[in-house]
């Protein structure tokens, strides 16, 4: 479990599968990956993420907002193993319910899970990525202090050549440069 001034990051518990649900359900939230996801295939993913945290020690995190205890989405490291010039790789992210989007949960949240991947997990190394167009999220990984290098980007291998979702950015972080920034 990981604490930051507002927030809970936490294992995920029954009481999540709901919201969860309707957060990858909502078409808003899911704009930039494939597709939404049914009540199974969510649930099927916590199940996926919980067995991360069982291989590796970190996961995405469930996240809470302390104050009132509800539930925001997820945040946190996720191994990539798919075929790419950088993979296998740490990935940190995020996924927010549209209500807990504009409070900067998502920044303060993966300061907290970098703190881990830097920390406790001993990684040297953390990427980011998502599509060239979800601006919102490549703010995040700039205000994290992940730098993009244009040579890197790639067109994602789960998804359909024709797609326009294809073509990612990709953000590097490692060890060093982050606790220059927590200095």
């Amino acid at each position: 479990m990981l604490q930051t001034e507002r927030l809970l990051l936490r294992r995920w518990r029954e009481e999540d599968l709901a919201p969860f649900a309707e957060l990858n359900a909502d078409p808003e939230v899911m704009e930039h990956l494939p597709s939404t996801l049914t009540r199974d295939q969510s649930d099927a993913m916590v199940q996926r993420i919980e067995g991360g945290f069982e291989e590796h020690g970190y996961g995405l995190w469930a996240v809470e907002v302390r104050e009132t205890g509800e539930f925001a989405g997820f945040t946190g490291l996720a191994v990539q193993r798919f075929e790419a010039h950088f993979t296998p790789a740490v990935e940190v992210g995020w996924r927010l319910r549209r209500k807990a989007w504009g409070y900067g949960y998502a920044t303060e949240a993966a300061t907290a899970s970098l703190d881990h991947a830097f920390g406790a997990a001993g990684l040297a190394q953390v990427v980011s990525m998502t599509t060239t167009t979800n601006l919102r999220s490549q703010a995040v990984m700039r205000r994290l202090g992940m730098t993009r290098d244009p040579g890197d980007d790639f067109d994602h291998p789960a998804l359909e050549e024709g797609s326009p979702l294809r073509r990612h950015v990709l953000y590097r972080l490692d060890a060093a440069t982050w606790r220059g920034r927590r200095a």
